[in-house]
């Protein structure tokens, strides 16, 4: 492999890892989000509202879906 090639691949995967991480489905819900702002932007809808309603909904379920995974090691729940 040459430098150049290299080179590319390694910024490749880290634009790969940096953007999707963990979670693809983060990644792909902001990328929806910021297309339907990008639509609702020439209309008379406030378009800015989209995407903080995209992360605290994507931030809640990826939150759940950790929780789920791992378990409540060491949390106590008082009833």
């Amino acid at each position: 492999m040459t430098r150049v090639t290299s080179w590319l691949v390694g910024f490749g995967r880290f634009w790969y890892r940096f953007i999707i991480g963990d979670d693809w489905t983060v990644a792909a819900s902001v990328a929806i989000g910021l297309m339907v702002t990008g639509l609702l932007n020439g209309g008379q809808f406030p378009a800015w509202v989209v995407m903080p309603l995209v992360v605290i909904v994507m931030l809640r379920v990826s939150v759940q879906r950790s929780k789920r995974t791992k378990g409540d090691v060491g949390v106590t729940r008082t009833r």
